[in-house]
């Protein structure tokens, strides 16, 4: 009987001491009901009309030109289908798809991505009080996937821009959107992550948050609890097409900078060098001699360009640039990208394990970047050497095709060389700083290395240049 009593009694106490800590958990939730009320009027939806010529909807047989579902497919990259309205020798087709944006000024002026109205026939924006306007494209950049477009209308709500360096980890954020068509949709999270680069994204430093974000959201803002936009939201990752909680923002004040530049000039312009990087792995590190991995590693330089002019080589590591520190390989783009063209910049660099500034002229970036030559894949009888790559030296043609260098060509690759990711086709231009001269030459350095060292072997593949480990066994 006691020990009912007593197991009672421990219930009604955890009860009792329970409450007062749920009620201090919801008091400390935030609201975002004023956000809703005062940010949703500065959201717009977008809806734009693409024709195709000789090509169909964006799906499968038999499905609905739903715009909503077209927006779904159209970005995440499902192709059309043969045998679909409009595919190729069929009748020009509309396509619809479906984005959000925000008013960046009174006068009309509205950012948002640039995939949204990449490609656009017709730009309609319809805003919160459902009024409709067509929009003209004031431009577009693709590299940071933000987009100005303008409305002909004036005493628009607008909002209020914040700073994203004041982004805390762990800060609560909110989207407002239309994903599926579904508008003024708010959701909201936390931030993930700050200054977040990704695959093929050079020049933007992304805040990653777990907000749900789905199509349709591409280009709405991202709000700090004080009602400021910090973001535009651009990219989720997904397995399956939907939120996954991986949801990546621009930084606003990257977009302001590039809406900017379209407002005045209709283009952008980056500072450029002309050089190709790759990370400073744990194994490259080694085979330097470095005690650690950071910087950025320069695996090749063009011609005449201005890392050439002003002195930069392949296998120097760069670890400050203007004054800024090159934390990972990553870094370099866009602070190089941020620099106006014909600044003369210091560029502190790691070379053969001595530390040297050198003072360069920055370029600025072309529209394409020119297209290296490729190589011949000639059989030769040849045998391999102790890490399993079998080369022969150049032929003037293709030397001329590289620029002059000196290189060796690698008809086949097994062993050390393969599992390293080498293969038949590259060029070998040097190991571990030094230039590749003659096959001979190569392989005596190679059997000079003393088993379980790792080596640099710097490789030119197509219009790229890499290092790449190898562990000689």
């Amino acid at each position: 009987m006691m020990r009912r009593w007593m197991s009672g009694l421990m219930f009604a106490c955890a009860i009792t001491l329970t409450q007062p800590i749920l009620h201090a958990q919801a008091k400390d939730l935030p609201d975002f009901t004023e956000l809703a009320e005062k940010q949703g009027p500065a959201v717009v939806n977008i809806s734009i009309t693409s024709v195709v010529h000789g090509g169909g909807t964006i799906g499968f047989p038999g499905m609905p030109n739903d715009e909503n579902l077209q927006e779904f497919l159209r970005r995440f990259g499902i192709p059309g289908m043969p045998g679909m309205p409009g595919q190729e020798g069929g009748q020009d087709y509309k396509t619809q798809s479906l984005g959000s944006g925000f008013i960046l000024s009174s006068d009309g002026y509205i950012l948002t991505n640039a995939h949204v109205v990449n490609e656009a026939d017709e730009v309609l924006v319809k805003l919160y009080d459902k009024r409709e306007f067509k929009a003209k494209i004031i431009g577009a950049d693709k590299r940071t996937d933000v987009a100005l477009i303008k409305i002909e209308a004036t005493g628009l709500p607008k909002v209020t821009v914040g700073d994203p360096n004041a982004l805390k980890v762990g800060e609560w954020v909110a989207a407002i959107g239309s994903p599926f068509g579904l508008e003024n949709t708010m959701t909201a999270g936390i931030v993930s992550a700050k200054g977040r680069a990704l695959p093929q994204e050079n020049y933007v430093p992304f805040i990653q948050t777990d907000v749900a974000i789905n199509p349709g959201n591409s280009g709405g803002p991202l709000f700090n609890l004080r009602g400021e936009v910090v973001g535009i939201n651009s990219q989720i990752y997904s397995k399956n097409g939907g939120s996954m909680g991986l949801s990546f923002s621009i930084p606003i004040d990257v977009a302001i900078d590039i809406s900017n530049q379209l407002k005045a000039n209709g283009r952008i312009s980056r500072g450029w060098l002309g050089i190709g990087i790759q990370e400073v792995t744990k194994d490259l590190a080694e085979s330097f001699g470095l005690k650690q991995t950071s910087g950025a590693l320069i695996a090749g330089v063009e011609k005449n360009s201005p890392a050439d002019k002003g002195g930069l080589e392949a296998g120097d590591i760069i670890l400050k640039f203007d004054g800024k520190p090159i934390t990972t390989s990553s870094d370099l783009p866009r602070v190089v990208a941020a620099t106006k063209p014909g600044k003369v910049v210091p560029v502190e660099i790691l070379r053969k394990g001595a530390s040297k500034t050198l003072q360069l002229g920055v370029g600025e970036m072309p529209s394409e970047q020119p297209e290296a030559a490729a190589t011949s894949k000639e059989p030769t009888k040849a045998e391999s050497n102790k890490i399993g790559l079998t080369l022969r030296e150049l032929t003037p043609q293709q030397k001329k095709k590289l620029n002059g260098k000196n290189g060796l060509l690698v008809i086949e690759s097994v062993g050390a060389a393969a599992q390293a990711g080498i293969r038949r086709g590259d060029v070998i231009l040097g190991l571990n700083n030094n230039e590749s001269q003659s096959v001979d030459a190569f392989n005596k350095q190679i059997n000079a290395v003393a088993s379980g060292k790792t080596i640099a072997v710097l490789v030119q593949r197509g219009d790229s240049t890499l290092y790449v480990p190898i562990k000689v066994k």
